[in-house]
């Protein structure tokens, strides 16, 4: 696995958002932003590419949305 600045800064991005939604979740005992949050900040360990990083991002936080929106 190649690591460089481009995939470590968007690593470092999304986890933090992967946190900030855990320790929402946490405070407010949601289970959505915490299943969420933890996902945000696992699987950027795991794939190594950008583009496919944003993706997956965008993919979990569209799910969270729509949890929501459902009212779970």
């Amino acid at each position: 696995m190649e690591i460089n600045g481009n995939s470590l800064l968007a690593s470092l991005l999304i986890s933090s958002m992967g946190f900030v939604a855990f320790m929402y979740g946490k405070r407010q005992r949601r289970l959505p932003q915490m299943l969420v949050g933890v996902l945000l900040m696992g699987f950027p360990y795991f794939v190594s590419n950008v583009l496919l990083m944003f993706g997956l991002a965008v993919v979990l936080l569209a799910c969270l949305w729509g949890m929501l929106r459902l009212g779970l």
